[in-house]
């Protein structure tokens, strides 16, 4: 399994900066049954909002809204992720 983890926006987008802007981006889930996705939204959240009325106070995190699923992830792809 690959360690390295990306925890903030800044690395992820640190982690971007080297592919084409135009480069199609995709969500890679389930290691054993490996599947892509592509993505849907970027929306933020106090970390321990609740929704039940209680303030937040956790500062915010960015969370990545998967779409709609594209198919079996590329052989290729899962080598690379250390999935196979």
């Amino acid at each position: 399994m690959n360690d390295n983890r990306i925890a903030t926006v800044g690395e992820l987008i640190a982690a971007l900066t080297n592919y084409h802007p135009a480069t199609p981006i995709r969500v890679a889930t389930q290691p054993s049954y490996p599947m892509e996705h592509t993505l849907r939204c970027v929306v933020c959240t106090p970390d321990d909002c609740e929704g039940d009325g209680t303030p937040p106070t956790d500062p915010p995190v960015a969370w990545l809204g998967v779409g709609g699923q594209v198919g079996y992830l590329p052989a290729p792809a899962a080598d690379a992720l250390r999935w196979s």
